[in-house]
């Protein structure tokens, strides 16, 4: 597979794995693809996404996304949450990410929000309460 296309062929076959409504045989040649292309398959994948077990290790593994953007986590905790989470392969070296960025894309909207007719006083209170306890200067 040489096209330009490429990563979205082998994403494909990375959601077949994932997906309820795939085959066990679909799924076996998904990661038979994956693997001849030096992708990680790890034995969980195989499963089907609906078992109990499959989503309890959604729910640990979206508790360890939470942990990442809650600013009352520790750095350790922030760090263990994303060694765990590129171990599973959810989280990649590219979208580590800054905290700050979205912190600042947040209270974007908010500034944003006491601009907007279209919003209630009451939501404009709140949006001057998150402002000010971030210590932003609402005009």
């Amino acid at each position: 597979m040489s096209s330009p296309n490429e990563n979205r062929v082998l994403g494909g076959y990375k959601a077949a794995l994932h997906n309820p409504r795939v085959s066990e045989a679909a799924k076996e040649h998904a990661a038979e693809v994956l693997d001849q292309h030096g992708e990680h398959v790890s034995g969980h994948d195989l499963r089907s996404s609906t078992s109990p077990q499959n989503e309890h290790d959604k729910h640990v593994l979206a508790g360890y996304k939470s942990t990442l953007s809650n600013p009352n986590t520790s750095v350790e905790a922030k760090a263990h949450a994303r060694e765990v989470l590129h171990e599973e392969g959810v989280l990649r070296d590219d979208n580590l990410g800054d905290d700050s960025a979205h912190s600042n894309r947040v209270l974007g909207g908010y500034k944003a929000t006491l601009k907007n007719p279209n919003v209630s006083e009451e939501a404009k209170a709140h949006a001057r309460s998150v402002l000010e306890s971030h210590g932003q200067r609402v005009d």
